[in-house]
């Protein structure tokens, strides 16, 4: 069982957002814990693609977000993360 606690507004802004852009959620945890959590955070499908620890690369300690393997131009990517070190390759 998942406990959830959203910040708010949180439902509002996933929701625009999956309307304006494509939005990919990538983590750094683990499928069998995240996606539980995506599950309950996105009721609209705002995520179309999600990567979890597997498509991150080891690095140094951390584990890191390799925006490059979205296949998409990294000049019109946006990334919002709690921890700098989840993507200093970019």
């Amino acid at each position: 069982q998942v406990y959830v606690l959203k910040r708010p507004h949180v439902d509002e802004f996933l929701q625009r957002m999956g309307e304006l852009f494509e939005c990919v959620l990538f983590t750094a945890s683990l499928a069998k814990y995240a996606d539980p959590v995506a599950d309950l955070l996105d009721k609209w499908g705002a995520f179309r693609t999600r990567l979890f620890r597997e498509s991150c690369v080891f690095h140094r300690g951390n584990y890191v977000k390799d925006l490059s393997r979205l296949g998409r131009d990294l000049r019109r990517i946006i990334i919002v993360d709690n921890s700098p070190a989840s993507y200093i390759f970019h």
